[in-house]
């Protein structure tokens, strides 16, 4: 499956504590399991006022209609075409 990097603003994301964290993780968690296996989130990091998550899913139009369910902002989708790390260099 193709994989996404998501850029969201979130104000304040980086100043949510563990509970919070958790319960914005459960209610994405829920509406991925509603919608199947066709997307999977794998990951996401918080920086301030942003999310950057990473997605496997089908299509574009499945991580745009997860943030729409989940009432998540999106501003940016990004597929990636490849990854690079230092072991491409050996």
């Amino acid at each position: 499956m193709p994989r996404y990097v998501i850029e969201r603003t979130v104000p304040g994301v980086h100043r949510l504590n563990a509970e919070s964290m958790k319960n914005l993780a459960a209610s994405s968690n829920k509406v991925l399991h509603e919608m199947g296996p066709d997307v999977q989130w794998e990951h996401s990091y918080v920086a301030p006022d942003k999310l950057f998550c990473v997605y496997l899913a089908a299509n574009e139009d499945l991580v745009r209609e997860h943030a729409k369910r989940g009432g998540f902002p999106i501003d940016k989708v990004t597929q990636i075409r490849t990854v690079i790390d230092p072991t491409t260099g050996e």
